[in-house]
């Protein structure tokens, strides 16, 4: 696999593996014992050096998964994790308060099996709490050696500033796909101009852009995509010209409509590192084969030029949970 850098210094796999969906978000958690071994498989016949999961995916659960799964490869893979949501039945309770913080990282620690936190995000942006307030606990922890380096989730970029002149971030992560794309207005330029990296979850628009989702498909209540606008069945189908077009770009290049999603994320810019997320063997193995899928700048004009013309129906979002979306974003 081969690697990129996040920041100044973070060197991790070109892409990393997103673990929440093994416990939390699409459905019933996955055997535990067959996880451990597919975590671990992906680093060992895959190289993939990155993992990335959080304190509320489970809740706390998916962290437990994770830590037992890379305790004996510890020290050859990165760990990222996130604190500052309390979450219930999919519904968000946002919390950065310095007590919480000190709380969660030690409960985290403890979780994930090790002494240190490669990459500690703030999951969403607390809007009660100022963001050089929150660098500054981080700060801390980072010269008691728990935290290595920093970031946040779906920060608006005045936001991703404050927060970056009191502690340097490493990274931003936020939802970035060809389902998705406004980061590209604002975030980032914004992240471009500070050596910041960005680390895209959802780059396969959670499953849509796999061709995975159907017209008429309907999600389970524990399923997060049944919340979800752009999971409508109305929106589904006016959506699918999109899978049409990734489809017709994979047939091009010889590759599958994943494999597509996930090179194009990667070609935006050398320092993206996107996290897509399996439970598939088979899945997991055509993923990060993307990372050798190249474009020449003719054929990226001309995927993008025609991105630009696609219209996209349906918020990512429901309305609680867009209420905890930082303001600008």
């Amino acid at each position: 696999m081969k690697q990129r850098i996040l920041g100044k210094d973070l060197q991790v796999s070109a892409l990393g593996l997103g673990c929440m969906g093994m416990s939390h978000g699409y459905g019933d958690a996955r055997d535990k014992k067959e996880m451990i071994e597919l975590i671990r498989r992906t680093h060992d016949e895959l190289g993939v050096t990155f993992f990335d999961t959080a304190e509320c995916y489970g809740p706390y659960t998916n962290e437990e998964l994770v830590g037992e799964a890379l305790e004996p490869i510890r020290n050859e893979v990165k760990i990222a994790t996130k604190f500052g949501i309390a979450l219930k039945d999919f519904k968000q309770a946002l919390d950065s308060r310095p007590e919480t913080i000190r709380h969660s990282v030690e409960g985290s620690l403890k979780r994930l099996r090790t002494d240190h936190i490669d990459l500690y995000y703030q999951h969403r942006v607390d809007k009660q709490t100022a963001p050089e307030e929150v660098a500054e606990t981080i700060a801390q922890l980072m010269k008691e050696g728990k935290v290595l380096h920093w970031g946040m989730s779906e920060a608006g970029a005045e936001t991703i500033r404050r927060a970056h002149r009191v502690c340097p971030l490493t990274a931003v992560q936020s939802e970035y796909s060809m389902f998705w794309q406004l980061p590209e207005h604002e975030i980032i330029p914004t992240l471009e101009e500070l050596g910041i990296g960005l680390v895209p979850f959802s780059p396969l628009g959670k499953g849509f852009l796999t061709g995975a989702v159907k017209r008429g498909q309907t999600f389970a209540a524990n399923d997060f995509r049944s919340k979800v606008p752009r999971f409508e069945q109305e929106n589904i189908d006016k959506n699918m010209v999109l899978v049409d077009f990734v489809t017709e770009i994979a047939q091009r290049k010889g590759c599958t409509p994943a494999q597509v999603a996930l090179s194009w994320v990667m070609a935006q810019k050398p320092w993206i590192v996107a996290i897509p997320g399996s439970t598939s063997w088979g899945h997991l193995t055509e993923n990060f084969a993307a990372a050798d899928i190249t474009y020449t700048d003719e054929e990226m004009r001309d995927i993008n030029a025609r991105l630009s013309q696609i219209t996209l129906s349906g918020h990512r979002y429901n309305a609680d949970s867009q209420k905890n979306i930082d303001s600008g974003y």
